[in-house]
């Protein structure tokens, strides 16, 4: 039987960034990561092996960010965990003991089996396996007609990254728009206005019926009647948290299918912990239960369980999720971070929002300079800020993180609009027109219009 201080279960973002961080803060402890999967791929990049990157092998993790702090890597499956006993067994029928385990199973594509056709040929989905994308990918090459069902970030991404290829891609989506439980109706426009001049044809507001075929998918019939031709279909309706391995060894389920955890990443079993896609999550700003699934969450909830394996610190914790999203089409950005203006009308917040468009440099005649768009949504009473979102050029994703870090702080409108901001012309928007700040601004002045100081 071969023992370890530390064993994860699962090498993705979560288990990577769990296996590094407790060798850094426990140096003296030794960590087992067990993995499946041979090879492992970066898991927001998947949609781009299809289009842009060209091939999965572009796409990977290398495995000496494991070897080289000291980490011993496992291609193996874990069939049984023994809570009581702190043991794990192998399909292989290899005995590991743990001290501490940490679960990053991550999440499953979800195929519905109320769909019919949904288990036709050339049928995808999108999961984080590299012989299944390979074999997807190779299969592709041959269709020409392919519908995407789900207009989310990975279903939205995979529809660009066919049509570069010269696929004829349609997106289906059954709410009113794409994109829309990110981002607030404007943006969600926008981001639909440039899918259409990419060539991706849409279908929102329109559910799927069936999937239609015999052995093979021959199209994609909507809830209007209407029958999409199609020679491919790939499913992006969702994940569901692979659990099925920590149900079986006891703990508990929450109601939404996570294994349910504390703010220290633990579940009721003091010695094991779960992180990532498989982990319950809190909205930091709602306090309701989340199904969120980020790779940047994983990462944050893997270093604060690895953080807080042997003994517990009450300043790092996590403090729920705040949602921090980002995508690009071709070379607009899209960010949001927080709750939008509709989710926060919706759990009942008196709120007030401001919306300014700049430029990401100065002077904007500078060569490359892209319109900059900032939206926050703000708590009239208290000034905090609750959300924000951001379209613009390459700049979005860290101007997004921005905004995450000022909502995960808890900053205030009147602690935004005196901070201090470091600009210069090549990298930043001016610093007399900061598309941050103005929107702060914005909404400053509708706080004085309305009495509210």
């Amino acid at each position: 039987m071969e023992k370890t201080d530390v064993l994860i279960i699962g090498g993705s973002a979560a288990g990577i960034v769990a296996a590094t961080t407790a060798k850094s803060f426990y140096p003296e402890k030794s960590v087992i990561l067990v993995r499946k999967e041979k090879d492992m791929l970066v898991p927001c990049g998947i949609p781009y092996i299809f289009g842009t990157l060209e091939a999965s092998e572009k796409n990977q993790v290398s495995d000496t960010v494991l070897s080289d702090a000291g980490i011993e890597l496992k291609i193996a499956e874990i069939e049984d965990v023994d809570a009581k006993q702190k043991t794990c067994t192998t399909t292989q029928g290899e005995t590991i003991a743990f001290d501490k385990l940490l679960f990053a199973t991550g999440s499953t594509p979800v195929r519905p089996k109320w769909l019919t056709g949904a288990e036709l040929g050339n049928v995808f989905v999108i999961p984080k396996d590299k012989s299944y994308l390979d074999a997807c990918q190779v299969s592709m090459r041959n269709f020409h007609k392919v519908v995407v069902i789900g207009g989310g970030f990975i279903g939205v991404e995979m529809a660009d990254e066919l049509t570069k290829c010269g696929k004829d891609v349609t997106l289906v989506e059954m709410l009113p728009h794409v994109l829309s439980l990110a981002f607030d109706l404007e943006f969600a426009e926008r981001a639909e206005e440039i899918l259409k001049c990419r060539g991706v044809n849409l279908k929102t507001g329109s559910s799927v019926k069936e999937i239609v075929g015999n052995k093979n998918v021959t199209g994609v019939r909507l809830d209007s009647g209407e029958i999409l031709p199609a020679d491919a279909v790939v499913l992006s309706i969702g994940y569901r948290p692979n659990t099925r391995l920590a149900a079986k060894a006891g703990l508990e389920i929450n109601k939404m299918g996570f294994i349910q955890v504390n703010e220290y990443m633990r579940t009721e079993n003091s010695d094991i912990f779960a992180i990532g896609d498989c982990a319950a999550k809190t909205s930091f700003i709602t306090r309701t239960e989340k199904p969120t699934m980020l790779a940047s969450t994983a990462c944050a909830e893997a270093r604060i369980a690895a953080m807080n394996l042997f003994r517990l610190s009450t300043v790092r914790l996590f403090g729920g999720t705040v949602s921090i999203f980002c995508t690009a089409l071709g070379d607009q950005g899209f960010g949001a971070a927080g709750v939008t203006e509709n989710l926060a009308l919706e759990r009942g917040f008196d709120i007030l929002t401001g919306t300014f468009e700049g430029v990401d440099r100065h002077p904007g005649t500078l060569p490359d300079t892209r319109k900059q768009v900032v939206k926050l949504i703000v708590s009239r009473e208290s000034g905090m800020i609750l959300g924000g979102e951001v379209m613009g050029g390459t700049s979005t994703g860290e101007l997004t993180n921005l905004i995450g870090f000022i909502i995960q702080n808890r900053m205030t409108l009147d602690a935004l609009l005196t901070a201090q901001i470091g600009t210069h012309p090549l990298l930043t928007a001016p610093p007399t027109a900061y598309p941050l700040i103005k929107a702060a601004e914005m909404i400053a002045r509708k706080r004085r219009e309305n009495g509210n100081k």
